[in-house]
């Protein structure tokens, strides 16, 4: 068993590529010509979107959709960079709401947190080594 890929359920694939592509600079890889599914290249693992239409069609029921929650869902996505920092400036710069600045934690690593305008909790981090 191997993690293949993660799908976060979105009201606008196309808005959430964006962002994600403007905040952490990942690349598009697919937006499906109707819109209802798109993917990012992240590396080893592939993020992907789907409209909210798609993901209940899916399922065969709903679910809370992050975006129309106040608080943040109890799930993230651990994003590695080197400069939590500047990456935490540049996903604000990018329509991010900040949820907590970086800071230093006592195991060494740097750590921020920004919810994306969908709603998806996305956390910062320097890797572990």
């Amino acid at each position: 068993m191997q993690l293949a890929y993660t799908i976060v359920y979105v009201a606008d694939v196309a808005a959430s590529l964006d962002f994600f592509e403007r905040a952490f600079g990942f690349e598009r890889r697919f937006l499906h010509e109707s819109g209802g599914y798109g993917e990012l290249a992240t590396g080893g693992t592939t993020l992907s979107f789907a409209q909210h239409e798609v993901a209940r069609g899916n399922l065969g029921h709903d679910y809370v959709a992050a975006d129309r929650s106040a608080q943040p869902l109890g799930m993230e996505l651990g994003l590695a960079c080197a400069d939590v920092p500047a990456a935490y400036q540049r996903a604000l710069a990018a329509g991010g709401f900040g949820l907590a600045a970086p800071v230093s934690k006592p195991w060494g690593q740097v750590v921020a947190y920004v919810r994306c305008p969908d709603g998806t909790l996305v956390e910062l981090c320097t890797p572990m080594s």
